[in-house]
């Protein structure tokens, strides 16, 4: 498939130009704020620095439908990169959140959020095949795909998927993607949380198609996707009301009644294992990817709802926007190996400073 077939396709190159403004900042110590559409700057503190707009840096610029494979430039719009697979009957299976028609391929990766079906198929960085990414010098480098390459040990394209532009700039992401399901249906039982979780415990250990399981006051949301006789059978087997397909998109993008920015309470994420009991901080809790996140509207301490969560085996981050310390203290060991890694890879702390911990 060329750019043209493509629906809505730009396709514009600006990696020479990237790499020079990264190349000046270097030797001037000038600090870079990675700039995409901006719908995912309230995920982490906020930079102080001069801009970096990578938006212009844009296109599909290799699609194999049949080979399950597609190569885009860190700028290109994510509605875009969705809609030309779409086109061939094929999806990103980690369903990210968009929280704004401007989000882009490369802060889907930057942040690595994934939606509702995240336990089911994996998360972002499972698909992630390979990456162009700008280094510290101002030289654009390839990683992993069809060269396979690590540098010092690093695999560097899992390394950038979540790292919120501190290590490097994304430039391009390859990307492996699946096809859609055949047929899907969506459900509601209305059941206390208890019998919610065993139920998703007991369906766990067997073939049931979930590729989504939601839990709130009182009301357990399914969704069943695969072949049609199998999610068929399964829908007359659990039993239930039908349910608008258009909650999980409404899940996945915070629009649903849970998540209104107007809730003066702050919102929490928890990732936990999955079968981790009820936690102590009061607040209404959200039970998403079947008990493994649960989200949180609480105005308990933040030092609390985050020791319930360590203690738990998992960690707490404030969704907030403006949150002082949004992600989860690291552990000593684990903030030395961090703190290594961006010296080794950015070692003038140019590439977003401050954006996921004060000292990284």
């Amino acid at each position: 498939m060329t750019p043209t077939d493509r629906p809505e396709s730009v396709d514009r190159d600006i990696a020479a130009q990237l790499c020079d403004h990264v190349a000046d900042a270097d030797a001037t110590g000038t600090r870079l704020r990675i700039a995409g559409g901006g719908t995912k700057a309230f995920y982490g503190r906020p930079v102080a620095a001069a801009t970096l707009d990578v938006t212009p840096h844009r296109g599909v610029t290799h699609y194999d439908p049949v080979e399950l494979v597609v190569s885009v430039r860190a700028g290109t719009p994510l509605a875009e990169l969705e809609r030309t697979l779409a086109a061939e009957g094929q999806h990103l299976p980690f369903e990210p959140p968009h929280f704004g028609t401007a989000a882009t391929v490369g802060g889907m990766v930057a942040t690595g959020l994934s939606g509702p079906r995240r336990p089911w198929s994996g998360a972002v960085r499972d698909f992630v095949l390979g990456t162009r990414l700008i280094s510290h010098r101002g030289r654009e480098l390839r990683f992993g795909g069809e060269v396979m390459k690590n540098v010092a040990g690093y695999d560097l394209s899992r390394l950038m998927t979540g790292a919120q532009g501190t290590l490097g700039v994304i430039t391009e992401v390859s990307m492996k993607v699946l096809p859609l399901p055949a047929a899907a249906h969506s459900l509601r039982l209305a059941l206390p949380l208890q019998n919610a979780m065993a139920k998703l415990a007991k369906w766990g250990r067997q073939p049931v198609p979930l590729t989504a399981a939601a839990w709130h006051d009182g009301v357990l949301y399914l969704r069943l996707e695969g072949g049609r006789r199998s999610v068929a059978a399964s829908r007359a087997r659990l039993g239930g009301e039908d349910l608008d397909p258009a909650f999980w998109q409404n899940l996945r993008e915070h629009r649903l009644a849970f998540f209104d920015p107007a809730d003066p309470r702050p919102l929490w994420r928890l990732s936990l294992p999955q079968r981790t009991a009820p936690l102590e901080p009061e607040g209404d809790w959200f039970y998403d990817w079947g008990g493994a996140q649960r989200w949180l509207r609480s105005s308990a301490d933040a030092r609390g709802i985050r020791d319930a969560a360590a203690r738990a085996g998992g960690h707490a981050t404030c969704y907030t926007p403006g949150a002082a310390d949004p992600f989860h203290p690291l552990a000593s060991a684990l903030a030395k190996y961090h703190r290594q890694l961006k010296a080794q890879l950015d070692p003038r702390g140019i590439f977003n400073p401050g954006r996921l911990y004060p000292d990284l």
